[in-house]
Formats: C-alpha cells, structure tokens, sequence
C-alpha cells in the first residue's frame, strides 16, 4: 500500500483533485477522493473518484469512453489538494466540453467561452 500520510483529508475523508491537461495544465475538472480512490488511481492508472451524491466509486469515462490516463500526480504545499495531471479521451464534461470551466464571467453574465466537443446525448442516457 503506498503511503497516504502527507495528504490531509477533510472531516469527511475526502480530498479534492484538480485535473489538468498533463501538458498544456489547462484545468479539465475537478473531482474528490478519499484514500481508496486515490489508491485506485495510482493502481489503475486512470482517475478514480468517489461521489459524494451517489456515496461510490466511479472512474472516469467507465460509461462514456473519455477516459483520463494519469501522467503525474502533485500535492499541494499543505497537502490537502491534488493536482492530477492526465491524457484526456475526448471531453472531461458531461456536457459536452473538453473542460467543466467552459463559461467565464463576462460583464456580470456567465458566457460560454468554448466549443462541445462531443453531443452529451449520444453518450450518456437519461
């Protein structure tokens, strides 16, 4: 098992993970782990994260495809933040983007800043 002890969970045993782009470190997503995702994404090489909506694992692209192949992992001076750098399949958004940070604030309105990279409906069911 390797060793957790430098990273800081919250009070619910999770720690965020920013996922990045492993070469260009656009931010895809962002994602929560507790011990034993983060141990499976070490293992599996592919993100693993837990939900705290549906209290489970899920790996990412397990149902559409877009896998994120882990490149490097880095932690953050107070160790309690993941910065997680991968090969992203296609989009990181369920919505269709490459990024959830598609919109930006503009003039007091949120704006879409960014292209679908994929049609939502033809991968996910409803």
């Amino acid at each position: 098992m390797m060793d957790l002890s430098a990273l800081e969970f919250d009070q619910k045993g999770l720690i965020p993970a920013v996922i990045c782009d492993h070469q260009s470190n656009e931010v895809l997503m962002v994602g929560y782990m507790n011990e034993e995702a983060v141990q499976r994404t070490v293992a599996s090489g592919q993100t693993c994260f837990w939900s705290r909506s549906r209290q489970q694992f899920w790996v990412k692209g397990e149902h559409s495809g877009h896998k994120q192949y882990v490149k490097w992992i880095r932690l953050d001076c107070d160790g309690d933040c993941l910065l997680i750098g991968v090969e992203q399949v296609i989009g990181a958004c369920h919505l269709g983007y490459r990024s959830c940070f598609f919109r930006e604030l503009r003039e007091d309105r949120w704006e879409v800043v960014a292209d679908k990279v994929f049609d939502p409906d033809g991968v996910y069911e409803n």
